[in-house]
């Protein structure tokens, strides 16, 4: 990897740059944006800039790509590259595991005299995490960077922000986007304008709703919402299979329903425009007939209704309760509504 790949935030790379010949670079920074507009891959870069061992990084930002560091780095290897994440079956980050890194960061570097550390979802650090890493914040050991990723800045503790620069992330022009999805092999000129629509400038988003199965299961739900009767048990019995199919962890299925409602939020809002007498914008052309369908058989109040009760759904999802009980619940209250 190297910054040509990272798209759209040339303003913020030319600024770190600026900041490194001036040696003006801050021992603790704060990346706040949206989800998947590449915040990661600008901190692992500028990770792999400072722990390069060419004799021009970490100067001019550029790593070689070459020596022994670079290639631990692009590996997730490097010893002294901390990569801290919150564990994907727990809402926190457990002080456990702030204590560890804080204890194993002050340690001597393993390579050179240089340490990185990389905090995901640090939305999640509750007060206590916080404040088990708060000395490793304020003193860090010498020549070593910390970054901490963040998608809302609202929710950071004042202890945090204190501490930390912050830069902030902008969704990608819809441009940017459409480049990185022609990279990554899509090819489909429709689909790929679909998932421009719904990325919100977030590339990482239009990745993950890329998946065929999201698509084919909306169908399956789309032509289940059409039938003269809704059969809600069995719709829900499917939405709850289908989160399982993204693994065991919570978290996977979680994230999984959230790219559900994603699609079936646009399905609905495509409803409201063929009411009005507009075209469709996300739909595939099967499922035109389907939303023409819909668009008829129920009220434009209902469909409002349909729209918040899902966006209700996300908030639960949010919170952690029971996956099963919120998908059936959302599928009983959508047959209620249609079957009205």
């Amino acid at each position: 990897m190297s910054w040509s790949t990272i798209l759209g935030h040339a303003d913020r790379i030319d600024a770190f740059r600026q900041l490194l010949a001036r040696n003006r670079l801050a021992h603790a920074y704060l990346f706040v944006g949206p989800a998947g507009v590449g915040k990661r891959l600008f901190a692992v870069e500028l990770a792999k800039a400072m722990l390069c061992e060419s004799a021009k990084s970490p100067r001019t930002l550029d790593a070689c790509d070459q020596c022994d560091a670079c290639l631990l780095v692009d590996a997730g290897t490097h010893p002294d590259l901390f990569q801290v994440e919150k564990p994907a079956d727990l809402n926190e980050f457990p002080v456990e595991l702030m204590r560890q890194f804080s204890h194993d960061f002050a340690l001597k570097a393993a390579r050179g005299f240089r340490k990185v550390a990389i905090l995901d979802d640090t939305d999640d650090l509750n007060l206590s995490a916080a404040n088990s890493f708060l000395k490793t914040l304020e003193e860090p050991p010498p020549g070593s960077l910390l970054i901490l990723l963040s998608t809302n800045l609202d929710v950071q503790l004042p202890t945090i922000k204190s501490r930390c620069q912050m830069v902030r992330f902008a969704p990608l022009s819809d441009e940017h986007v459409r480049q990185l999805l022609r990279k990554r092999g899509i090819e489909d000129a429709g689909m790929i304008e679909r998932l421009v629509r719904l990325s919100g400038g977030s590339p990482g988003q239009a990745l993950a709703l890329a998946d065929e199965s999201l698509w084919k299961f909306r169908r399956t739900l789309l032509q289940g919402f059409t039938q003269p009767k809704v059969d809600s048990v069995a719709l829900g019995r499917q939405f709850v299979e289908f989160a399982e199919e993204a693994g065991k962890e919570a978290a996977l299925q979680r994230r999984r329903v959230n790219q559900m409602l994603r699609l079936l939020i646009e399905s609905f809002t495509d409803v409201i425009r063929l009411q009005a007498g507009s075209s469709a914008r996300s739909a595939e052309s099967a499922e035109l007939p389907l939303l023409a369908s819909l668009a008829q058989r129920a009220g434009h109040e209902k469909i409002q209704a349909i729209l918040e009760r899902c966006l209700e759904t996300e908030t639960h999802v949010g919170r952690y309760l029971q996956l099963s009980l919120v998908l059936e619940g959302l599928m009983d209250s959508l047959g209620q509504l249609l079957d009205k």
